[in-house]
């Protein structure tokens, strides 16, 4: 849950000050409407069971109840599975989805269009792509990405792609920042207005990570489980460091300077390409993975930036561009995953995200309209949907 402030914190940073009271807003609000669509609904169409989580209530009072749950779920009755709490697990993962869709659309969304849009994302689509790919079900009746050999061990694809996808299609309807793009097509530069906080808020994301990761073990009752949570933390923090390396280092050359920005979405990067297979890299495969990651995703950002689609915050390169690339990796060092299923479930997890949420996009830019007027959007998202500033009495 710690890695919302995360994503809270970095997004506060990237944006101007005059957006900052928005994007905190849209981020806490975020993560309560997928706590509770996702318990009204959301749990129950990714795994089966009853809405509003009913089901839960009362079933686990006894170890018996419980251990019973374990065997169902392949633990072979050797240890306590909590429903409840993996419904817990499951939420944080479901609000992440929706947290990358809040950096990318920042800026220049109404934030009631936004959270209107989190309630179907974090209700309906995510959950749905969840039960063809962590649910086990078929895709829509007609095949299975398991049988095709597709894997994703903690979401690179079923998380991070499927919300940038979901932010792509977003971005798309929306248009980019006013004066982000000059009448010859030149690409101006708008930074942040605290940078210190987006520092904060990508180490909280790369600390949280551990149990993004850590946690998808689903167990640490024995020695063969806990040695696997500690190898996915190694290599956790080494696709992070190499991520951030290949960043810096590409950003040096390309610019000159040390771009703080790309450091950032460096490490970031790194963290997602590892995510779909964190526990069979070695060490130093899961550096190079990294490494990778940070050089992708720097020039990620910088095509997207020439196609003229606006993305304060990196969101669609960091997790939509370096998603793609961490599940394609898998089988590398995976070989129960199949390049086949890869490309597969990656295929499948953006198209359906993605028509599914442009279609919802387009709905409410119909009905209520997506982008604020051109007079909020100067004087800042604060005072035209939220009546306040961050910082009241700065430069008075």
């Amino acid at each position: 849950m710690w890695m919302a402030a995360g994503f809270t914190m970095l997004e506060a940073g990237l944006v101007r000050s005059k957006n900052t009271v928005e994007i905190l807003t849209k981020n806490i609000a975020l993560f309560a409407t997928a706590c509770t669509m996702y318990m009204i609904c959301g749990y129950a169409i990714m795994y089966g069971g009853d809405l509003f989580l009913s089901g839960i209530a009362g079933s686990e009072t006894l170890v018996e109840d419980a251990l019973a749950a374990s065997a169902e779920n392949g633990f072979g009755g050797d240890s306590v599975y909590s429903a409840a709490s993996d419904f817990f697990f499951q939420v944080v993962f479901v609000a992440t989805c929706m947290s990358i869709v809040s950096g990318a659309v920042a800026e220049r969304m109404k934030l009631w269009s936004f959270l209107l849009f989190a309630v179907v994302m974090t209700g309906v689509i995510y959950p749905l792509e969840g039960s063809w790919t962590w649910g086990g079900k078929d895709v829509f009746g007609l095949f299975n990405l398991g049988d095709l050999g597709f894997s994703d061990f903690a979401g690179s694809g079923i998380v991070h792609m499927a919300g940038a996808a979901a932010a792509l299609s977003g971005v798309l309807l929306l248009g980019a920042r006013k004066g982000k793009y000059g009448p010859k097509g030149e690409i101006r530069a708008i930074q942040g207005a605290n940078l210190p906080l987006a520092a904060l808020g990508t180490l909280i994301l790369w600390m949280g990570w551990f149990g993004f990761n850590g946690g998808s073990v689903l167990k640490l009752g024995d020695i063969a489980s806990a040695n696997s949570v500690a190898m996915v933390f190694l290599n956790t923090n080494a696709a992070a460091a190499g991520g951030a390396i290949g960043a810096l280092l590409l950003a040096r050359f390309i610019f000159g300077k040390a771009d703080l920005t790309m450091l950032l979405n460096g490490a970031l990067a790194g963290l997602v390409a590892i995510t779909a297979e964190p526990s069979t890299p070695s060490a130093l495969q899961a550096t190079l993975f990294g490494l990778i990651a940070g050089v992708i995703v720097v020039l990620s950002i910088l095509a997207l930036d020439k196609i003229k689609i606006d993305d304060p915050v990196g969101a669609i390169s960091v997790h939509g561009v370096v998603g793609l690339f961490g599940l394609l990796i898998v089988p590398i060092t995976n070989p129960a995953a199949s390049f086949v299923g890869q490309i597969a479930g990656a295929a499948t997890i953006f198209v359906w995200v993605f028509v599914a949420s442009l279609i919802v996009w387009a709905i409410i830019k119909a009905v209520i309209g997506l982008r604020l007027s051109e007079e909020d959007e100067y004087e800042g998202a604060d005072l035209a949907e939220c009546g306040m500033e961050a910082y009241p009495e700065f430069g008075r």
